[in-house]
């Protein structure tokens, strides 16, 4: 399928600010500009490339290969245009690194540390724009199973599961001053009745590009610790680029 780079008068991306070869096949995307600081101490020699709107880049390398670590922002629109522009850059692994709130009962078990998403309630209208809503939002099976291997290696507890993109963080939580609260709240319920892990505002929209423009995603969503969350990611992507050596 044959796809539009809208670009800068500087030939960059014309959001992220960025170019082929200023970021690696392998980002790690945060939705906090600021938690992009973090995630790229993780990474060796790693240096800012570019930082435009909620869009702040950082490349380094992890076992010696190139690593980038781009900020999302908030909601899905914004993840939609970070991830088109990062794959016009040649980027084709994603795992997103993030916080979600509880939905089902059994997400509020004291002991779990989050979640490893394994799919996304479409509940958002960004992926509307690319497909119809039957399509699926499923994440690639072996970063899911990366993200679990250094997860229990790390004696951590992330379940897997299912999680909701939204649009509204109000509509979550303050459905009884919105007008459309009744509704809202049927919804919710549905979404615990049906065993949904987690609710967060990026996934669907990370997962159903990256199944139409034929590249991997994951994501792990943190309830308690960013730090451990963010090891867990760095691990799980070096067992994925260990693999593409093979």
């Amino acid at each position: 399928m044959k796809v539009k780079e809208v670009m800068n008068d500087k030939g960059e991306q014309y959001h992220i600010c960025c170019k082929k070869g200023d970021v690696g096949r392998y980002v790690l995307l945060p939705g906090d500009p600021f938690r992009t600081d973090l995630i790229a101490s993780y990474l060796d020699d790693a240096k800012l490339v570019a930082h435009n709107r909620e869009h702040k880049t950082w490349t380094g390398t992890l076992d010696g290969v190139k690593v980038s670590v781009t900020s999302t922002g908030m909601g899905c629109p914004s993840m939609a245009i970070a991830l088109e522009e990062l794959i016009h850059c040649g980027a084709d692994t994603f795992i997103r690194i993030g916080t979600a709130g509880h939905v089902c009962k059994k997400s509020w078990d004291e002991s779990l540390d989050g979640v490893i998403c394994t799919a996304s309630v479409r509940d958002e209208g960004t992926t509307r724009h690319y497909i119809p809503i039957e399509y699926p939002a499923v994440a690639d099976r072996h970063i899911v199973g990366a993200l679990a291997d250094a997860a229990k290696a790390n004696h951590l507890n992330y379940i897997e599961g299912i999680v909701q993109s939204k649009d509204s963080f109000y509509g979550q939580h303050d459905p009884s001053g919105l007008p459309n609260g009744d509704i809202l709240k049927q919804r919710w319920d549905a979404w615990c009745n049906g065993n949904v892990m987690a609710s967060e505002m990026e996934t669907a929209a990370l997962f159903v590009i990256s199944s139409i423009r034929e590249c991997r995603a994951g994501a792990i969503m943190s309830f308690k610790n960013m730090k451990e969350t963010i090891v867990i990611a760095c691990e799980a992507l070096m067992k994925i680029i260990e693999s593409d050596k093979e």
